[in-house]
């Protein structure tokens, strides 16, 4: 009895589709890299919430009060292997938006787009202003939309015919370590669950591989669980004092739309929209109905709980790509279509490159400060406040790059004022953790002579209180 093995041609198609997703992700890899050292060069230093992951990096565990553990171990493994500079500490964000970008034009593959599709989904989310921000520095945000597009991919695959076994196993591992990310992780799932079961895509949750997806995910995100258990789920309280104290400002449903065109970058309303659309009509873009609903519910999940506006960004990838084959279709008679090229779109390319570098300073601090006010003052360009805190003339992202160094030079002098009993018994306070992970982050190495070493800093915020 004689047996015989069936082998699949290669997919030139999508052999051309990684190539071209290469070459779009080491222009955004290369774009972060120069945008962190020139902010570094006009004087932009660590973001406050760095030095806070960083101390968290420097005590892992399998939770925190208000995030999950990868950011931690993203920056204890930035510092170990680039070192502790502003570029070295950012390394792995920037990886994270190449990767989200490389994703995303796999994702216009998967669902039928050429190269004209692929590429101005790609090219639109490279210019996209919340990318450039979030990918800029040391967060959980810049790998959220990674975790995200992952597990789209994982299901358009599937609905394809692509092997169920290795896909959704894919989607657990992806599902369990994005739940060990940020927490919203649960709210997507929940709206791709729900975009799944009301429409005819169903029929990839029958296989028994969800059901060991699902499991999988479970045992990824459980040590978290546990931890959560263990310390009395600290988060709940994070929510509810954040709520009680009324640290967020609430927007109003049509200010919470509005402001996504913000995020986005308006013109790439032109390319995202349609990329809604087209998946809700599923014409133009077979079996995609399930993704179109998951953005609608989402979007109404997010409104409901009051959420920032920008926590919607990890699922845009997916809708520019879409949007991407649905200009690919509408002008498929173009001679830049049929000739199946990168730069099909040249003119709307051009508006979206043109009006993303004049509004660059709102996601990169490309600008010395005072030119910055002049600049966006005189073109009107503004951000929209998160929080109900005040601020001053820079936005709070930017403001909070400058004087941790002089903070740590005043504490240190202080310090060194003091006897050698009461430096041995002194405590160093921090009001915050953007005070208390600078002192830990910036203070120097033992002093010559007889000055003691400044103590590590407690304070009563967040991680710190643990």
């Amino acid at each position: 009895m004689t047996s015989t093995t069936v082998v699949r041609p290669a997919d030139s198609t999508l052999h051309q589709a990684l190539r071209l997703a290469v070459i779009f992700a080491a222009v955004k890899l290369a774009l972060q890299f120069a945008l962190t050292l020139w902010t570094e060069h006009l004087g932009y230093g660590y973001f406050r919430d760095e030095f806070y992951y960083i101390a968290c990096g420097r005590h892992l565990a399998w939770g925190y009060v208000d995030h999950g553990p990868i950011v931690a171990l993203q920056a204890r493994l930035g510092e170990v292997l680039f070192g502790d500079s502003v570029f070295a500490i950012r390394v792995f964000s920037a990886a994270a938006g190449a990767a989200a970008i490389f994703l995303t034009g796999v994702i216009a593959w998967a669902f039928g787009g050429r190269r004209p599709a692929q590429a101005l989904a790609m090219f639109g989310l490279i210019v996209c202003p919340q990318y450039i921000g979030t990918d800029g520095y040391l967060s959980m945000n810049s790998f959220e939309p990674v975790f995200w597009m992952t597990c789209v991919l994982a299901v358009v695959l599937m609905l394809r015919g692509h092997s169920q076994r290795f896909w959704w196993l894919v989607f657990g591992v992806s599902a369990g370590v994005g739940l060990l990310n940020k927490p919203s992780m649960i709210f997507f799932l929940v709206a791709v669950g729900l975009g799944l079961l009301l429409t005819p895509q169903r029929r990839v949750l029958g296989s028994r591989w969800a059901a060991a997806s699902l499991a999988l995910m479970i045992l990824i995100a459980l040590p978290n669980v546990l931890w959560q258990i263990h310390n009395h789920w600290p988060p709940l309280e994070f929510l509810r004092n954040g709520q009680s104290g009324h640290k967020n400002i609430v927007l109003t449903p049509i200010q919470f739309f509005l402001a996504q065109f913000t995020n986005m970058q308006p013109v790439n309303a032109l390319l995202w929209i349609p990329g809604v659309v087209a998946l809700l009509h599923a014409k133009s873009i077979r079996d995609g109905r399930w993704l179109g609903l998951t953005y609608l519910f989402f979007f109404a999940i997010m409104l409901v709980l009051h959420a920032k506006d920008y926590y919607l960004a990890a699922i845009y990838p997916a809708y520019f790509a879409a949007g991407g084959i649905a200009w690919e279709r509408r002008f498929s008679a173009s001679r830049g279509v049929q000739r199946n090229r990168i730069v099909a779109f040249p003119i709307f390319e051009a508006v979206l490159l043109v009006t993303s570098l004049i509004i660059l300073p709102m996601s990169s601090p490309v600008l010395q400060p005072a030119s910055w006010v002049r600049d966006t003052t005189a073109l009107h360009l503004h951000g929209d406040k998160m929080e109900t805190a005040t601020t001053g003339p820079l936005p709070q992202f930017y403001a909070d790059r400058f004087g941790w160094q002089q903070e740590v030079s005043v504490v240190l002098n202080t310090f060194r004022s003091l006897s050698p009993q009461d430096q041995r018994r002194v405590c160093i306070f921090g009001s915050n953790y953007g005070e208390a992970g600078a002192l830990d982050f910036l203070r120097p190495g033992q002093d010559a002579g007889q000055h003691l070493r400044l103590p590590q800093a407690i304070s009563g915020h967040n991680n710190y209180w643990l």
